[in-house]
């Protein structure tokens, strides 16, 4: 099971995250792509900082929404979808080009991550924009019990998908995650995260917030490193997929 993290997300004077502490522990980096957060600049030190350390690089598109960090919703037409996705993955694919590295997967951020795992017709068009855009781009979708119902559909379009998880979320008896504004919805307590992490590398399960086992069999997954905390649980956690999958 992988490690990605969202990274490259600062712009101009602006910094977020802490990319050069958490790169050294992940093995994905979710590179922003200049809508929702980055720029130029920052988007080429971050390839260059994946590349340093053997990071698979992804690209991150979002809403076109700087000022929201495209945490929210936007209205957007099927040709807009189309076009800031491309538009997106494009300028990254080719700075990546430049700095010797490749795109290798797609994951959408924020509010257009969670539209697209709401609607099977935004998830279908984002599908059918990543198979135009070539280079078998995969995709990273949040693994549900509906795991079965992607996999086939993104098949249909010829796109590998890459099924997430999440350490520091409870989740439903549906296996989705518990909505933020519910008590318990995020974890706190790293023992209680590393108990995640171990109970997903032996057999692909989370635990529901009501005590079922609900299986997702994962690829990957999420962490985050925008504070000295964060990093050094990021490096508890790789710690302990490499010992376990050892």
């Amino acid at each position: 099971m992988k490690l990605n993290c969202d990274l490259g997300e600062s712009f101009g004077t602006w910094k977020m995250g802490m990319d050069e502490q958490v790169m050294p522990h992940i093995h994905m980096a979710n590179i922003a792509c200049g809508f929702h957060a980055s720029d130029p600049v920052v988007m080429e030190e971050t390839l260059k900082l994946a590349i340093k350390h053997g990071a698979e690089v992804g690209a991150h598109p979002g809403y076109p929404d700087l000022s929201g960090f495209g945490r929210r919703s936007m209205q957007c037409s099927k040709a807009e979808i189309r076009g800031i996705l491309l538009y997106q993955i494009s300028a990254l694919s080719g700075m990546a080009k430049v700095c010797g590295a490749e795109v290798s997967y797609v994951k959408p951020h924020g509010a257009l991550y969670n539209d697209m795992m709401r609607d099977d017709a935004l998830m279908t068009h984002i599908l059918e924009t990543i198979s135009d855009f070539g280079q078998g781009l995969k995709l990273v979708v949040q693994a549900t019990s509906r795991n079965d119902f992607y996999r086939n559909l993104a098949a249909e379009h010829g796109i590998e998908l890459l099924f997430e998880v999440f350490a520091d979320r409870a989740y439903d008896d549906d296996g989705l995650l518990l909505p933020r504004s519910k008590p318990g919805a995020v974890f706190h307590d790293k023992n209680a995260i590393l108990s995640r992490i171990e109970q997903l590398q032996e057999d692909g399960s989370v635990t529901s917030v009501s005590g079922k086992r609900i299986k997702l069999e994962p690829d990957t997954l999420c962490v985050h490193g925008d504070n000295e905390q964060s990093v050094q649980l990021v490096s508890d956690i790789r710690k302990a997929v490499d010992e376990i999958s050892n």
